[in-house]
């Protein structure tokens, strides 16, 4: 029997979590990475989110709360890191004169990375520059991955997204004027046509998104789009959610749809016109972890192999049916 227990967000305070007991896995450190960056160093500095995304279970596991870590744990916190952080908030600069108060206590220890990975909103972000710029000196590359979604209002209305696409503009360029790298994702509804295909590509181009990603849209368990696509996924199996398989037909055909998908990928990973060039990206990586960037680029090459992702899918298709026959033999008997 499968029982589930509600959210509790608020039943403790994030200063009541012990610090991470890093030195556990020191031996295993220079096998945690993140993107190009090696050994990395995950901190939370707050967690939760106050938006509503249809698609995303965070708001809902915190009740739409964010908590906070006080500045002087979030401080320690960085100081005992390496050069190479991710932080993990849901997201980041969400409260603005924590934020400013936070970079400038940082500032004032001394503190600074060799590279800072965080997430946050396009809107926020157009909102408050001034949190940019402040928090700017404290790594030598900074980087903003964004949750970019969709390419127009009606897709981004879609998701309750609660932002525009002119302000993906505005954020993306703010972010860049203070020589912040940007990375984003976008949302691939199995739905499109060729056209919203075509629409993202040329998204793309305009605001030269060339380190972006690309997932399909997934309904996760938690989420409120769950709820609405229950009846079309509950036999597939789990292992599937994982934002890159189709749960169902696609209004292009699995064939079309894969096509168009990996074609989306190649204009991404293949595409060095970025505003972050080439040679920022190789900057940015230690020649020790050449190896390891070699070998992970080799692997997202499958992101790009049509043929690969639809023979996964009909092998899933023929599992679900296999699943089901059961069940049907016993209704109709």
């Amino acid at each position: 029997e499968a029982i589930a227990t509600l959210a509790d967000p608020v039943s403790f305070e994030l200063d009541e979590v012990p610090m991470p007991a890093r030195h556990l896995v020191a031996q295993w450190r220079r096998q945690y990475a993140c993107l190009a960056h090696r050994p990395a160093w995950l901190i939370e500095t707050a967690r939760g989110c106050p938006f509503r995304c249809s698609f995303c279970s965070i708001w809902q596991l915190h009740a739409r709360l964010v908590r906070e870590r006080s500045i002087e744990s979030v401080c320690r916190d960085f100081a005992e890191s390496g050069d190479h952080v991710f932080v993990a908030d849901d997201l980041f600069w969400y409260h603005p004169p924590r934020s400013l108060a936070l970079a400038k206590e940082l500032r004032r220890r001394g503190i600074r990375k060799r590279w800072i990975l965080v997430q946050s909103r396009v809107d926020l972000v157009a909102r408050n520059a001034e949190l940019l710029e402040a928090w700017r000196p404290i790594a030598q590359d900074f980087d903003i991955f964004f949750g970019l979604e969709a390419a127009t209002n009606e897709g981004l209305n879609g998701l309750n997204k609660d932002a525009t696409v002119d302000q993906t503009g505005q954020g993306v360029e703010v972010a860049r004027s203070l020589t912040y790298g940007v990375t984003g994702n976008f949302v691939i509804d199995p739905g499109w046509r060729q056209a919203d295909f075509e629409n993202l590509w040329a998204f793309v181009e305009r605001y030269q998104l060339f380190q972006a990603g690309f997932t399909i849209l997934t309904p996760l368990p938690g989420t409120s789009y769950f709820e609405d696509m229950r009846c079309r996924v509950q036999s597939r199996p789990w292992a599937h959610f994982d934002m890159h398989h189709l749960l169902w037909e696609p209004a292009l055909g699995p064939e079309r749809f894969f096509e168009l998908y990996c074609e989306t990928w190649r204009r991404s990973v293949l595409n060095l016109k970025g505003r972050k060039s080439l040679w920022r990206w190789l900057r940015e990586v230690e020649p020790r972890n050449m190896t390891f960037l070699l070998r992970a680029l080799k692997r997202t090459q499958r992101m790009m192999s049509p043929e690969h992702y639809i023979s996964e899918y009909d092998l899933a298709l023929s599992r679900a049916d296999s699943a089901s026959a059961p069940n049907e033999a016993v209704e109709a008997s």
